[in-house]
């Protein structure tokens, strides 16, 4: 079977990949084209090694398309819609482009409408209906016909479906970002997601989770009047990594023994020691 080992390191170099095509001066639209090309290979890569081994257990198939398919299948599904979104982009001013983005997040609100019940399950940590959605013996649970792929063998009832659910989640992120952009003069800059190059987050995946749950919790974000999920999906474009198992990472955190919220403490004393230093 493909270890997680194997796949950590394959979506490294992909991401890494990514990273470095978004530091170059290129138009938009060639940068999402050589991007589904990166995901195209490594997205092959993995169905190769599903097809020459098999899954030692029901939990090790369980994992693979709940968590490692989608981490790729995601990214591929991300770019094929931004690439259709600049493609299909409106040559007309500032009024058509508004309309042209707010039906792309009027269609996404409805995906996730229409999915609510699935969308609790994946983002609580639910487990109870692994065996039927994850695994290729659930492959002919009654389901839509685009939300799978064809292959019987590389292929449960709804591993598609997360992965679209992750793509559209920074999907949401990214056109808002974009209706806010409609509101500027230089609309020609437009075709960039971002206007800086992506920061580089340099504290571990666990460290971000406990931050954005404070941030969530402690209404720092929209009076606290915002999903969990859009604000890791804004942090995940923000910094262009995956944050992987965001709600596992939160049980691990509340099962720590000395100090719970190891990351907060730090910044707190690493801002209390900046003062001292600075002001006394």
């Amino acid at each position: 079977m493909i270890h997680n080992q194997t796949s950590q390191r394959l979506l490294t170099a992909l991401d890494k990949m990514l990273g470095l095509l978004n530091k170059e001066d290129m138009p938009e639209l060639e940068r999402v084209q050589r991007s589904i090309i990166y995901c195209k290979k490594a997205l092959k890569i993995i169905r190769t090694c599903v097809y020459q081994n098999v899954f030692d257990t029901p939990e090790a198939e369980i994992y693979f398309f709940k968590y490692t398919k989608p981490l790729f299948y995601s990214k591929f599904i991300y770019y094929v819609n931004i690439y259709r979104y600049l493609i299909q982009r409106p040559p007309g001013g500032e009024e058509a482009l508004q309309a042209y983005v707010s039906f792309h997040l009027a269609e996404l609100q409805r995906f996730f409408d229409s999915n609510k019940a699935f969308y609790q399950y994946y983002r609580s940590g639910s487990e109870q209906m692994d065996h039927s959605y994850f695994t290729r013996d659930g492959y002919k649970l009654a389901m839509e016909p685009e939300e799978f792929e064809e292959d019987e063998h590389y292929s449960t009832s709804h591993d598609y479906k997360i992965s679209k659910i992750m793509a559209n989640e920074k999907l949401q992120a990214y056109f808002k970002y974009e209706l806010a952009r409609t509101g500027r003069d230089d609309l020609s800059t437009l075709g960039k997601p971002f206007p800086f190059r992506h920061p580089q987050w340099t504290a571990s995946q666990t460290d971000a989770v406990e931050l954005l749950y404070a941030l969530k919790t402690g209404c720092a974000v929209n009076n606290g009047n915002i999903d969990i999920a859009e604000l890791v999906a804004i942090w995940e474009f923000i910094f262009q990594i995956e944050l992987k198992e965001s709600y596992h990472k939160l049980l691990d955190i509340s099962k720590r023994k000395k100090e719970m919220f190891v990351f907060l403490v730090r910044l707190r004393d690493s801002l209390w020691n900046f003062i001292r230093e600075k002001f006394e």
